[in-house]
C-alpha cells in the first residue's frame, strides 16, 4: 500500500492538517499505474468520478473533499471540482466549489488547495468568491487551514470553521464553549501547528494594515486569553468570553476590552491600568478568531516562547525585552 508521505516527500506540502483514519482511507484507495515515468499512484476521485493521478496537492485535494463528505455531511450533489468561475469573457476554475442547499446553482463554499506559503491562492480564493458572490471561503495546505466570511469585496473575517451540511453561518457563531470544549477541540493539539504558526497567518492576515505595535496588542491578547481560560478552569459550567459569539463590531470589542480589564485587575503590574486594545473592531474579531480555538492555560511554555521570540526578534527587542516570555503571566 502507498504511503502518503512517499508522495508528499521532497515537497513543502504536508498532511499534518488530517487524521490518521482520514489518511488511511485515502491510501487504502490508492492503485498503481503505468505512467511515462513509470509507475504511478492513482486514485479513484470522490466528485470526479474517474481515475486522478495523485500529485501532492490531489492528496490534500482528495482529503479535504473526504472530511466534506463524510465530516461535514455535504452530499456529492453539492460538491463540484476544478468549477468554472467567469470573469467576464475569462474563465478561471476554483478547486473546490460546494453549491447552496435551496439554490443548487448559486456557490455558497469555495475552497483552495494550495502550497504552503501563507499568501498563496488567497487573493485568487478572494476573487473567485467576489465573481461568483459565494459568502464563504477555506483556504488549505494540508497543514494549516482559515476559513473566511465575506462581508463584502474588501472585507473577509477569519471565522472559526464553516458550517456542516445542516447548519447555518450562525449556529457556528452560536455555539458557546466551556474549558473542556477547549481542551478537547484544541486547534494546536489537533491540527498540529505551533502557536508562532497562527502568530504568522494572524499577522499577514488581519493586522497587515495595522500601523500599531503588533507586539503589545497581540501580548494583550493572550493576556486576556490566559485570564479567560482560568476563569473558566476554575468554573466547569462557564463559557469561554474570548470568543466570537457573532456580535457587532462595537459590542464585540467593549466586551473583549472589559475582559482585559478584568485580567488587569487579576495580573496587576503588567499593563497600565488604562491600557486599552488599540485595534479596530475587525482587525480585534479577526485576531480573537485566530486564537479563541487554542489552549493556552497550563500549556508547555515552549509554545509561547516561540511565539513571543518571534514577535521580539520583529521589534528589535528595543524596550519591550521586559515583556518577552510573560512566565509569571503562565
Amino acid at each position: 500500500m502507498i504511503n502518503l508521505k512517499d508522495i508528499l516527500k521532497n515537497t513543502s506540502y504536508a498532511d499534518t492538517l488530517f487524521s490518521e483514519a482520514e489518511k488511511a482511507a485515502l491510501e487504502a484507495a490508492v492503485v498503481m499505474k503505468e505512467a511515462k515515468q513509470g509507475q504511478a499512484p492513482y486514485i479513484q476521485c470522490l466528485i470526479r468520478g474517474k481515475e486522478i493521478k495523485l500529485t501532492p496537492e490531489e492528496v490534500n485535494m482528495q482529503l479535504f473533499l473526504h472530511r466534506l463528505i463524510y465530516e461535514y455531511h455535504y452530499p456529492v450533489s453539492r460538491i463540484h471540482v476544478e468549477e468554472p468561475v467567469y470573469f467576464g469573457r475569462e474563465v478561471k476554475r476554483a478547486d473546490i466549489v460546494i453549491f447552496d442547499k435551496d439554490k443548487p446553482t448559486v456557490p455558497y463554499i469555495i475552497v483552495e488547495v494550495k502550497s504552503p506559503k501563507w499568501k498563496d491562492g488567497k487573493e485568487q480564493l478572494r476573487s473567485y468568491c467576489n465573481a461568483s458572490g459565494a459568502p464563504l471561503a477555506v483556504w488549505t495546505n494540508g497543514k494549516t487551514i482559515s476559513y473566511y466570511n465575506r462581508k463584502d469585496p474588501n472585507y473577509f473575517e477569519a471565522i472559526p470553521d464553516i458550517p456542516n451540511a445542516a447548519q447555518k453561518l450562525s449556529d457556528i457563531y452560536a455555539e458557546r464553549w466551556t474549558y473542556q470544549d477547549l481542551i478537547e477541540k484544541d486547534k494546536l493539539a489537533a491540527k498540529g501547528i505551533t502557536l508562532k504558526d497562527v502568530v504568522l497567518e494572524m499577522e499577514d492576515e488581519v493586522m497587515a494594515n495595522f500601523g500599531g505595535d503588533h507586539f503589545e496588542e497581540i501580548f494583550k491578547l493572550v493576556f486576556t486569553k490566559l485570564f479567560d481560560e482560568m476563569e473558566s478552569g476554575r468554573d466547569a459550567k462557564r463559557h469561554l468570553e474570548f470568543r466570537n459569539y457573532g456580535d457587532s463590531g462595537t459590542q464585540f470589542k467593549a466586551q473583549m476590552q472589559a475582559l482585559f480589564d478584568k485580567a488587569k485587575e487579576k495580573w496587576d503590574g503588567v499593563f497600565n491600568k488604562a491600557a486599552l486594545f488599540a485595534l479596530a473592531p475587525s482587525h480585534l474579531a479577526g485576531c480573537v478568531s485566530y486564537l479563541e480555538s487554542i489552549k493556552l492555560f497550563n500549556s508547555n511554555l515552549e509554545i509561547v516562547d516561540e511565539a513571543f521570540e518571534y514577535l521580539v526578534n520583529q521589534n528589535m527587542k528595543g524596550d519591550k525585552g521586559q515583556y518577552f516570555t510573560p512566565r509569571y503571566v503562565i
